[in-house]
């Protein structure tokens, strides 16, 4: 996400930034091998978000071309407009070895 123009957080935001942000975060482990009682890989997965008052905005784009140069396994989970803070809402959840 650093290669994409937008500020970038893990977790939560700071309260000062409100118009244009990401924020990501591990949330569960996703599909791993055990063997032998014995973790063999782990799957990690997480969401991230990104917030924006523009309508087809291109950071949209550079989100998920920096997943595909990463590697990382990613689906656009959700988009949403957000009344209360007059943002658009993206969501992708991710996965990643």
């Amino acid at each position: 996400m650093l290669t994409v123009d937008v500020p970038c957080y893990h977790y939560r935001r700071p309260a000062e930034v409100q118009k244009q942000y990401i924020v990501w975060q591990e949330d569960s482990e996703g599909d791993s091998f055990d063997a032998s009682n014995v973790k063999q890989e782990q799957q990690i997965h997480g969401t991230t978000d990104y917030f924006t008052q523009t309508e087809f905005d291109t950071a949209v784009d550079a989100i998920q071309n920096a997943f595909n140069a990463a590697e990382i396994g990613f689906r656009l989970n959700r988009v949403e407009y957000e009344d209360e803070t007059r943002l658009i809402h993206y969501e992708w959840e991710w996965w990643v070895v």
